[in-house]
């Protein structure tokens, strides 16, 4: 293979490397189960709206995964609260073990009004920084390090990850708000909570990185 050709095919992998994913395929959740208690269907729980918007009545109490999972990543979320704000999160890494109640092991990346970018351990899910709670508290969690960035209710908020080995980077609305490191699992499903809470979901795009 000459120089000219090897470059091609090199930059053309890159290129291949580097494509965002849409993690919801604009017609049905066919890559995607639903576990919650009581137990629902996604139809029940989550609705495909024009423009790519995905709207989740919050309820039951559960998650929403892939059935993919991932390692090394960029992941970009966009989401609103679509009336009275509430809880929520994106979970990274969702994986098979004993559950709490009914959430995963998993990293969670809050999306709760007034803590948007807290990172919560769940389920014997760690990393090695320290929470930042007070202790006793329920969850535990690493607070948001910037100053809450989170938009007013109704607007549309960006939450920017950047998964790595391990290492784990926030952002939200182009705020860095968190960074962990050594995260266990370092890898797994995508997945979203209900929390009681109606929201709206758009560009959930994951960009694999290289090894």
């Amino acid at each position: 293979m000459n120089k000219r050709i090897w470059c091609a095919v090199t930059l053309a992998l890159s290129a291949q490397a580097a494509s965002a994913v849409d993690l919801f395929n604009g017609r049905d959740f066919s890559n995607w189960e639903l576990k919650t208690t009581p137990a629902a269907t996604i139809a029940s729980a989550f609705r495909m709206l024009p423009d790519g918007v995905i709207a989740s009545e919050g309820k039951p109490s559960g998650f929403l995964a892939t059935l993919d999972s991932y390692r090394n990543y960029r992941l970009h979320v966009e989401w609103r609260w679509s009336g009275k704000p509430g809880n929520g999160g994106v979970l990274l890494h969702v994986s098979e073990g004993p559950m709490d109640r009914v959430w995963p092991v998993s990293l969670q990346v809050q999306t709760k009004n007034g803590n948007a970018g807290d990172l919560l351990p769940m389920a014997g899910a760690s990393f090695d920084e320290a929470l930042t709670s007070a202790k006793g508290a329920e969850p535990r969690i690493k607070a948001h390090t910037g100053a809450d960035s989170e938009r007013p209710v109704g607007e549309w908020n960006t939450c920017d990850i950047v998964s790595r080995d391990g290492t784990i980077d926030v952002s939200v609305n182009g705020v860095p708000q968190n960074r962990v490191t050594h995260a266990q699992p370092a890898s797994g499903r995508i997945g979203f909570q209900l929390e009681g809470t109606p929201y709206e979901l758009r560009r959930v795009e994951l960009t694999p990185l290289p090894d």
